[in-house]
């Protein structure tokens, strides 16, 4: 599973493969990693990572969390970026919102032309990978003001596809 992660205002993609009680993951461009999860109560985790033992403390509000690790309090914003939401819709979108490849994949159809409106949560690409097919979803209203991508055409993670302004 995929998901965007942020932390004090930095924003990263986060890789996580679940098998029980065991993780592996890649944050950011670090190299993949493993620990061990046991949820000794709702809301309390145990975690054992290089040889070191954390107890973090989840709680949920609306569409952040806050984890408390060893004491010290994270505030996170965790998104799938497949899924499109109004909660994120607005959330600092001033001036240009470039729409980029998640992962490597085959653009499979484009949905818009440069110059066209669009609306909040309106498909702009679809993109194949993996054998799915994500939607690329405008975040707000605003107009296509440039179209990378061409149907049939393969794209690698991070590459921007359209421009919104």
């Amino acid at each position: 599973m995929k998901l965007s992660v942020r932390v004090g205002g930095v924003e990263k993609l986060i890789e996580l493969v679940l098998e029980g009680e065991h993780c592996r993951f890649r944050f950011g461009d670090q190299p993949e990693r493993n620990a061990q999860i046991v949820e000794c109560e709702p809301g309390v985790l145990s975690l054992l990572l290089d040889g070191r033992s954390y107890e973090a403390r989840v709680e949920a509000a609306e569409a952040e969390l806050a984890v408390t690790v060893n004491g010290k309090r994270f505030d996170l914003i965790v998104r799938d970026p497949r899924r499109w939401n109004p909660k994120f819709a607005a959330r600092g979108l001033d001036g240009r919102q470039n729409l980029t490849a998640v992962m490597p994949g085959k653009v499979v159809r484009v949905l818009v032309a440069e110059g066209d409106t669009v609306q909040a949560g309106q498909g702009i690409i679809v993109v194949e990978a993996m054998k799915m097919q994500n939607e690329m979803k405008a975040l707000r209203n605003g107009r296509v003001v440039a179209l990378h991508a061409r149907e049939g055409a393969t794209v690698a993670a991070g590459e921007v596809l359209a421009s919104i302004e």
